[in-house]
């Protein structure tokens, strides 16, 4: 853009960010113009606008789902008067093409010119932004020229400029894809065919689509992805063959539902967690993978991004990470208490007596706090929109309540107290002698272990009782 071009029309659009999320009425001063539109977050109702492309946001947001300001996105617009070959004013926008853009001044150009020619050779009505994230290299000039929309976020993060580019777009289908010339926007099109035939969420898939020589390194291929995929569908139910497919498609809307909130690498991962956990329509298309165009090292980093995205897939499955494993320990706790309690074992010529006994009643409360942060947590997610209604957890509180806990804490509690009495009343009866080491551990053992697992289950019953407070307000 000439400088020319730049003054007439600083008096036009503010490049000012304007947070996304934030529920007041833009002012006036923030667009001086009056003949722009000007969207009230409150009234949610468009005043008269000269040119579409000049609005923060085309159509109003859907502002049924919550969105925390820690989340916010500040996104301001760049001034850009030619969409070469896209929907012009007026028009409805059936797809968008977003690109993140961090310092990709070698390829971003190249990206958009490939995905102008993929909505005209199709016959899509769409648009491409790129969605820039503090570059200084001169992409977002490469970007403009080359025909795309440029919003700019000012947040830093891969999930931050997704975001603010999507929640820019004006279409009713989305296609994020990275703006590195890897992927293939000639296949546009299978994505918006599974979107029209009813598709919350298309994933594109690089396995069946084909990878070609030194485009993934070796790690990625055979280990990382394919192995963090598989955790995918076994901590989630998820369909999808590649995870982490740089290329998708989804409909608006349904992104929108989903509530993300990752700000960086792991946003692509938290997608596909949350269709599959909103039970949203997920299908696959194949797709390419070509070795990027850029000379400078991807900011993707093999181990600290490996760890970024299974640690997510972790504290997202609380069942994986904690009611699972529990239940393993207390299974193991209570056939080892079984076995041991009434005397020593021998197998295969190995002794087992109290020693392993103690380990046997800790594994059973080790067990039992697992589980206990596998409750806490799920109620808690479910609490803060993390994750969704569990119906089978309303199933369980009808029945673990709080008097439930006292309930039972309470009688445990008893039975420790009185079992520790039995033994205080053994040792005198052996006027506080030397004490039988082996029957009296097999009486003190049990009897701790019940005081311990009272407390904890009184204590736990009180705390998330205290959780559920904001649930049933």
């Amino acid at each position: 853009m000439s400088e020319a071009d730049a003054d007439s029309l600083s008096g036009s659009v503010s490049t000012q960010a304007t947070p996304i999320g934030e529920f007041r009425a833009v002012s006036q001063s923030r667009w001086p113009n009056k003949d722009l539109e000007e969207w009230s977050f409150l009234e949610r109702k468009p005043r008269k606008c000269s040119s579409l492309r000049y609005a923060p946001i085309a159509k109003p947001l859907e502002w049924k789902l919550r969105m925390s300001l820690d989340h916010e996105v500040p996104v301001s617009e760049v001034p850009n008067k030619k969409l070469d070959g896209l929907s012009t004013d007026g028009q409805e926008v059936e797809l968008s093409v977003v690109m993140p853009c961090l310092n990709e001044r070698e390829t971003v150009g190249v990206c958009v010119r490939k995905a102008v020619a993929a909505l005209r050779e199709a016959g899509i009505s769409g648009e491409v932004i790129v969605a820039d994230n503090g570059s200084t290299d001169g992409s977002v000039e490469i970007a403009q020229a080359a025909g795309a929309r440029v919003v700019t976020v000012d947040n830093k993060g891969y999930g931050n400029a997704l975001k603010g580019g999507i929640l820019a777009s004006r279409g009713e289908y989305v296609l994020m894809a990275d703006s590195d010339d890897s992927y293939d926007f000639s296949h546009a099109p299978r994505f918006v065919k599974q979107l029209r035939a009813g598709s919350d969420l298309v994933m594109g898939n690089r396995f069946q689509g084909g990878i070609s020589d030194q485009a993934m390194p070796f790690l990625h291929r055979y280990i990382g992805n394919p192995v963090l995929s598989g955790i995918g569908r076994l901590f989630f139910g998820s369909p999808c063959g590649d995870f982490h497919c740089g290329i998708r498609g989804f409909r608006r809307d349904s992104f929108l539902r989903m509530d993300i909130r990752s700000t960086g690498m792991e946003f692509a991962s938290e997608m596909v967690v949350k269709a599959s956990l909103l039970r949203m329509k997920i299908t696959e298309v194949p797709t390419t993978l070509h070795p990027d165009g850029r000379t400078r090292p991807p900011h993707l980093r093999t181990w600290r991004d490996g760890w970024r995205h299974l640690r997510f897939l972790l504290m997202y499955s609380p069942r994986w990470l904690f009611l699972y494993p529990g239940i393993l320990l207390v299974l193991l706790g209570l056939v080892g208490c079984v076995l041991l309690l009434p005397g020593r074992r021998v197998f295969h010529g190995i002794g087992f007596d109290v020693h392993t006994l103690l380990y046997a009643f800790i594994s059973v409360l080790l067990g039992f706090q697992l589980i206990a942060f596998a409750t806490f947590t799920k109620v808690f997610a479910i609490t803060e929109g993390l994750l969704p209604e569990d119906p089978r957890l309303h199933r369980v509180f009808r029945w673990v309540t709080l008097e439930t806990g006292l309930i039972v804490g309470g009688l445990l509690m008893l039975l420790g107290v009185g079992g520790s009495i039995f033994a205080v009343s053994d040792w005198a009866r052996g006027s506080f002698g030397a004490l039988d080491t082996e029957r009296t551990l097999r009486i003190v053992m049990p009897s701790v272990f019940s005081l311990t697992m009272g407390v904890q289950i009184t204590f736990s019953s009180f705390f998330l009782s205290i959780l559920g407070l904001r649930r049933r307000q």
